[in-house]
């Protein structure tokens, strides 16, 4: 038995986000050099944005002003490479159109704005006067929504897309189509039928797919059965033909699975995992941006992404939007780099890697805390001292002791709840005397 420590530093370099264990398995696409800062190739997996169409159906809306401010983070945080390669917008309103104009105006190579539009001769108007490149068309897929809410059969269904994807290569613009419901679809028996149709009728002018597992039912293992696992969707598609950048995955949270199931699209040969920024979305939410773009950095090897714009972004959505981002969110909340436990606390003071998976000051602008309680023990006091009052402590500091004292006998008196910055201010500042807090 060795006594040399272990750290595993190129896994977990704590200055950047944890690597990809190992060779990227073959069916990513090519690109991956697995050299930190290295520029990706064409073929790069990447990550695409629907905060303005998806998001937007799960939230009050945002006025242009807004969304102008999120595009901008948005083309921050996919950096010189464009992790970030494509932004979503609804087109109806007269706010929609106006925030398409004014993000457009920003001439930003990526994120590139695309519509959104219901596979309907009429909206196609909205999207050429728009002056975009591409447009999402809703392609409803599965028999639930063929037979119950279409009140279609399947040739008619196929028929129609297949229509509708023509009008819009005709009309110069690329269709991406929507594959509503994709997870119950009969992937043999008529998802694989309209992307052979829709090859046919698109020719060398090109479509997309977007597999849409609406109802979060995917699976991320290749042995699950059919339509369910994620692998083997991908691997079908492939098989007739279609290339890693006609291929996106568009995932919901329903089970928990949004990110695992994007993970698994992308090492299956899918080009393209879609998000939203902290997830929002229709009941559960979509796939988050932020932890697609931590895992993109962590699969390619590009450190560029500037990932300080998840703080910025957390800290406008909170102030700007009126949005109170949940405590426990995942490289957002208040708790996401926070302990109540004096062990863990412990463990901070002697070194934050310990407790951290990365540095969240350095790569999210966001801060490590202490959440005070009764279990955080002198140890989580002296953390809390160190951040709050500027000022390094060790637990067995008598300051220090005093204040745990106090804390331990408010929750002896009955107390249920955190304690509360302030009155953790107020209280060491009565036991510091004279010492200054800041």
């Amino acid at each position: 038995m060795s006594d040399t420590p272990r750290y595993y530093e190129e896994l977990f370099p704590f200055t950047a986000p944890p690597a990809w264990p190992g060779p990227v398995p073959s069916a990513l696409p090519a690109g991956n050099s697995g050299i930190v800062g290295a520029a990706p190739a064409p073929t790069m997996p990447f990550v695409t944005d629907t905060t303005f169409r998806d998001g937007q159906q799960a939230r009050a809306p945002y006025t242009p002003d807004q969304i102008v401010h999120l595009y901008d983070l948005l083309h921050r945080l996919g950096g010189p490479h464009g992790a970030v390669r494509q932004c979503e917008f609804f087109l109806y309103s007269r706010h929609d159109r106006e925030a398409v104009d004014r993000c457009l105006a920003r001439g930003y190579a990526q994120p590139e704005v695309t519509g959104w539009i219901r596979a309907r001769p009429e909206d196609l108007p909205l999207v050429r006067a728009a002056g975009l490149r591409e447009t999402g068309l809703l392609m409803s897929c599965s028999d639930h929504h063929i037979y119950r809410k279409l009140r279609w059969d399947r040739e008619r269904a196929l028929q129609e897309y297949a229509r509708m994807a023509g009008l819009v290569v005709d009309a110069g613009i690329l269709p991406r189509c929507h594959l509503e419901d994709v997870t119950r679809a009969d992937i043999d028996g008529f998802v694989l039928p309209l992307a052979g149709e829709l090859a046919r009728v698109c020719g060398p002018r090109g479509f997309k797919l977007r597999l849409c597992d609406t109802l979060g039912l995917g699976l991320p293992f290749a042995g699950a059965p059919a339509p369910r696992s994620v692998p083997a969707l991908i691997s079908a598609l492939s098989a007739r033909g279609l290339q890693p950048e006609q291929l996106e995955w568009h995932g919901h949270n329903d089970l928990h699975l949004a990110v695992a199931n994007a993970l698994a699209a992308w090492l299956a040969g899918c080009g393209a995992a879609n998000g939203t920024l902290l997830g929002f979305g229709e009941r559960t939410g979509n796939s988050a941006v932020e932890a697609l773009v931590m895992h993109w950095i962590g699969l390619t090897g590009d450190t560029t992404p500037d990932t300080a714009a998840i703080g910025d972004a957390v800290r406008y959505l909170q102030e700007e939007c009126g949005y109170a981002v949940p405590p426990m969110t995942p490289l957002a909340g208040a708790q996401a780099f926070s302990t109540a436990a004096g062990i863990h606390a412990d463990g901070l003071l002697k070194d934050p890697a310990v407790y951290l998976p990365f540095d969240p000051e350095r790569l999210l602008g966001l801060q490590p805390g202490v959440t005070i309680t009764d279990r955080s023990g002198a140890a989580g006091i002296a953390a809390w001292w160190q951040s709050a009052c500027g000022e390094e402590v060790a637990k067995d500091d008598p300051r220090v002791r005093a204040l745990a004292a106090w804390v331990q006998a408010r929750y002896d008196e009955g107390r249920t709840t955190t304690m509360g910055d302030a009155e953790l201010r107020a209280a060491a500042a009565e036991i510091a005397r004279p010492s200054v807090l800041r």
